[in-house]
């Protein structure tokens, strides 16, 4: 984990700055032809799909370029030429209107400046107030009359010239619609010459990849095209069901103009948080400026939050997926930083803008930081995410996270995939000196208080459940949890009237390492009906007894380490002497590289096996149930 890190930040150097810098200063000054060109390679990935529907349903590549473009054009002008009549139409209807928004305005007015009126009078009674200034009063009285007297021709005068002719209002309306209109027909035709060109700029980007890498660009030119035109279709769905809702409700109420409302409603969702928090305040505005009262505009602005919210976090993410890829801080950053560059085309375009560049990232080396930052979820495994908690002391969040495991998957599961990977990378730390001591302590509290948590049977007494940081009995947690158990159950961890070969003993040598992983596989064999317990080898009081050697069907021996070796051998000699009806098993776990090599251990034991889960499974099938 952390050399993967240590290569990605080594990336960052004088001249990677310098470049991101003139990539910056391209993107923002350049803008004028960047952004055209953005909406149109972001449409075209949009229109893909359905340009090859129809170039397989028998038209060749241009007319199908050519009747895509037209049916999605000419569906945008229906729905402006919708908008704009509904706009026309709410400034006619406007003038009826004005009483009651002059007296929503002053009700609101006089809302918000009572409370302040009330504290400026409150600290008048108590602070003396300055003496009038009355001769600097008098003395620029002159100076205001004559003032207000120049001023006033300048205000009579202003109607005279404030008419407009039909012509030149159509001149002005011409010349602000002309921008819109022009960038619009730059970007069709762009979109155009895009999708009739799409095999040629493929081979184009191929070739400046490099022939060799024909095969990872061909997955990256996939994958973008098929995030975003997912992402896009799946969201057009959610908006266009959620503009419905919306127009229905408005205009089930009485509203006026429903259809407009609802619209932009469903349009504005597109820009990502600021859309829906505009779309709402502007028909809440629109509502308690045409009702007399408060009740219709905040009975809506209730709905619209609560539909809001079931849709962002109930609908979207079972319609989109992981189609989007970002994750929401990603969306925020994103739209800040396209908002501020390109302004409200670079807003639209946030999402999959960046999207591209976390799709490529995670195929071009240069771009592999902006995968990992915008990313839905960083590349990191459970174990990993395991370790990083545990060295931060997060074991409540550890603990949550393994409950939620158990209810699907085993504890001898949890344990092959999470726990003991997550306890080798922290082996292999430990090892190389990488940990401190303050992160030694807060580990050890961690895997203490995961494994008591977790290991404590269903009816054991709340006092001993609450047990945290580390009373380990000075002898490391196994120990501790051993002792725990013999707390509960007795010397010898349950009762010796129990039919023959149903006991099944897992065995180590007195060190923190044997004992954990002992403590660890008789709870996995435990909570699956098996009679398991746990001793040490080297302990003289915890040697089995030979007069009850044929309670014992299985001995699993934790895997040796090199320096204890030769005690490991010679306890696998003492168990085939006091055990010899018994199966000898080891199972080897992921911890480290100072274990002795599996066929050094192998000709010892009657089965090596390579996991908990193999344990769980071979005790199921050779031990005797227990009464």
């Amino acid at each position: 984990m952390q050399t993967i890190k240590k290569s990605t930040l080594s990336r960052f150097h004088s001249g990677t700055l310098l470049g991101a810098a003139v990539v910056l200063g391209m993107l923002y000054f350049g803008r004028e032809i960047l952004a055209p060109l953005a909406v149109a390679g972001i449409a075209s990935l949009i229109l893909l799909p359905l340009v090859r529907k129809l170039d397989a349903l028998g038209l060749n590549r241009a007319a199908a370029a050519l009747v895509s473009v037209l049916l999605v054009g000419s569906c945008m002008v229906a729905l402006a030429v919708v908008l704009a009549f509904q706009l026309v139409s709410v400034t006619r209807d406007l003038p009826q209107y004005r009483d009651a928004i002059q007296d929503k305005v002053e009700a609101v007015r006089a809302m918000t400046e009572r409370p302040f009126a009330r504290l400026e009078a409150e600290l008048s009674a108590v602070i003396p107030q300055a003496a009038p200034a009355e001769t600097s009063a008098t003395r620029n009285g002159k100076k205001v009359t004559h003032a207000a007297s120049a001023v006033q021709p300048a205000v009579t005068a202003a109607p005279a010239d404030a008419g407009m002719t039909v012509r030149g209002a159509i001149r002005r309306l011409f010349s602000l619609a002309w921008g819109p209109i022009g960038q619009a027909g730059i970007v069709l035709v762009l979109l155009v010459f895009i999708l009739l060109e799409q095999e040629s700029l493929r081979e184009r980007v191929i070739r400046l990849a490099g022939l060799t890498e024909m095969s990872r660009t061909m997955q990256a030119l996939g994958d973008a095209a098929e995030g975003v035109s997912r992402f896009f279709f799946s969201q057009f769905l959610v908006n266009v069901v959620f503009g419905l809702i919306m127009g229905s409700v408005l205009g089930l109420a009485g509203i006026p103009h429903a259809v407009l409302w609802g619209t932009l409603c469903g349009v504005l969702r597109f820009v990502p948080y600021l859309g829906a928090l505009a779309s709402g305040l502007m028909v809440s505005i629109f509502i308690a400026a045409i009702d007399p009262g408060w009740w219709l505009a905040l009975s809506f602005l209730a709905f619209y939050l609560c539909l809001e919210v079931v849709v962002a976090n109930f609908i979207e993410p079972r319609v989109y997926g992981h189609s989007s890829g970002l994750s929401p801080l990603a969306v925020i950053v994103s739209a800040l930083f396209w908002g501020s560059l390109w302004g409200p085309i670079g807003l639209l375009l946030s999402t999959p803008l960046t999207l591209c560049l976390v799709v490529a990232g995670r195929h071009v080396a240069a771009l592999e930081p902006i995968s990992i930052l915008l990313g839905e979820a960083p590349d990191m495994s459970h174990a990993e995410r395991f370790y990083q908690r545990a060295l931060a002391g997060e074991s409540e969040a550890i603990i949550r996270a393994a409950r939620t495991h158990l209810q699907k998957q085993s504890f001898a599961k949890y344990c092959d995939q999470i726990l003991l990977p997550g306890l080798a990378l922290a082996a292999v730390d430990l090892r190389h000196g990488r940990i401190e001591g303050a992160q030694q302590t807060r580990l050890l509290n961690t895997i203490s208080q995961l494994t008591e948590t977790l290991m404590q049977s269903p009816g054991a007494p709340r006092s001993l459940r609450r047990r945290r940081d580390v009373p380990l009995l000075n002898s490391g947690v196994g120990a501790h949890l051993r002792a725990l158990r013999m707390e509960r159950l007795g010397r010898w961890q349950g009762s010796l009237d129990v039919p023959q070969g149903s006991v099944v003993l897992c065995c180590g040598l007195s060190q923190e390492r044997d004992d954990l992983l002992s403590e660890l596989l008789v709870h996995a064999l435990r909570v699956n009906g098996i009679d398991a317990r746990s001793i040490s080898l080297d302990q003289q009081e915890e040697r089995p007894d030979t007069s009850k050697a044929e309670l014992v069907s299985i001995v699993f021996l934790v895997y040796p380490t090199r320096e204890r070796l030769p005690a490991w051998q010679d306890t696998v000699t003492l168990l085939r002497e006091n055990l010899p009806q018994a199966l000898l098993v080891s199972i080897r776990p992921p911890l480290g590289d100072e274990e002795v090599p599996a066929a050094g251990v192998k000709n010892q034991v009657d089965m090596l096996l390579s996991s908990f889960e193999e344990g769980l499974a071979f005790a199921a099938t050779h031990a005797r149930p227990a009464r």
